[in-house]
């Protein structure tokens, strides 16, 4: 896609009023990109793609918003900010991406239970028009619609209290998706101030990072102990490469957690990496193989499996072997052991300050 189309799409998609024009103006970006991956440097495919789901997200909160208007239930009763985790606060989403959403809000001089249901209402709208658009709500029910993520800033810093104060795995797992969030419309300030709360505590809460380290060291690269590639054993994708689990998610994992125990805000892995170097945690070698790596796994993953159902797009983060040149399988493997360097290097600099 070139500049001026692209940006004419952009255009398009800010000034949509109706989401039916957003759903064909998706379509068209999905055909249009996907033709485009084997031929473009993999940092601005990403980066230019993520603008689009950015801008298709941000209008489905605007046209969110009018409705509700429409509806006779006013504006928003006091700022907000609509936050997006997973892969699309870490601005690493696929062609084919689920919703992870939330929203934090200005705590509300009165009427609290009247604010958290106009919010509450215009989040089902979101939701709606979003999976309208084609993004299917993501399986955790991490969702701006459930009440538990649609919070006031007051009440988002007491249930960050209890996760930290309480870490159960499922706590830890939500703390880590806070970590990847990122605005994506409205006041911007309301999650610097939830992230504010979050990393004061994450230093009074010391025992948090060993939690966390468990986490992160869940899943494992798909490179057996002879160096091979760990293959889909069952089922219909059998012989094929997970590379959501496999490849990505244990790199993505590894640095998130090296970011947050030294105060690094920067959400995508790629920023991380050079947050890290430019506060004495990774040297530049270091630096400059992960990301390379990090790049390889990134462009894999845009080339697994894309699916159509329902009209939802989706992905499952397995790629067919089938597709892999001999030059890309030695990509990978080499990628992979670098994952498993950066996987025992966070352990041991992790446990290093535990003891």
């Amino acid at each position: 896609m070139s500049d001026p189309v692209r940006l004419q799409l952009l255009k398009q998609i800010g000034s949509a009023d109706h989401v039916e024009g957003l759903r064909s103006l998706r379509d068209q970006v999905h055909e249009q990109m996907e033709a485009l991956l084997p031929t473009r440097p993999v940092e601005q495919f990403n980066e230019q793609l993520n603008e689009v789901h950015d801008a298709v997200i941000h209008r489905s909160v605007v046209l969110a918003e009018a409705e509700m208007a429409r509806l006779g239930k006013g504006s928003p009763p006091v700022p907000y900010a609509y936050l997006l985790f997973g892969s699309g606060g870490r601005k690493e989403q696929t062609l084919s991406s689920d919703q992870d959403s939330g929203v934090v809000y200005q705590d509300p001089v009165a009427d609290p239970a009247e604010v958290k249901n106009y919010f509450k209402e215009l989040c089902e709208l979101v939701v709606f028009h979003l999976q309208k658009v084609g993004y299917p709500p993501c399986e955790g029910n991490v969702l701006s619609s459930n009440p538990d993520w649609c919070l006031s800033l007051t009440e988002w810093g007491a249930k960050l209290n209890h996760w930290f104060e309480e870490p159960a795995w499922e706590a830890v797992r939500y703390l880590l998706i806070i970590a990847d969030g990122r605005c994506i419309y409205g006041d911007s300030r309301l999650l610097d101030e939830l992230k504010d709360l979050f990393f004061t505590d994450m230093l009074n809460h010391q025992i948090i990072i060993q939690r966390m380290l468990d986490n992160t060291m869940r899943h494992k690269v798909l490179l057996g102990f002879f160096g091979q590639l760990l293959k889909e054993q069952y089922g219909e994708d059998a012989g094929s490469l997970d590379i959501k689990y496999g490849a990505y998610i244990p790199m993505v994992n590894a640095i998130r957690l090296l970011a947050v125990q030294v105060g690094i805000r920067e959400t995508s892995t790629l920023e991380r990496i050079k947050m890290l170097v430019k506060a004495g945690k990774m040297s530049k070698e270091d630096a400059a193989v992960y990301d390379q790596a990090f790049r390889i796994f990134l462009r894999l993953r845009l080339m697994t499996t894309e699916q159509n159902d329902d009209g939802l797009y989706a992905n499952n983060g397995k790629l067919s072997s089938r597709k892999l040149t001999k030059e890309m399988t030695d990509e990978l493997k080499s990628g992979l052991r670098l994952g498993k360097k950066l996987q025992r290097a966070v352990f041991k600099q992790t446990m290093g300050r535990l003891t």
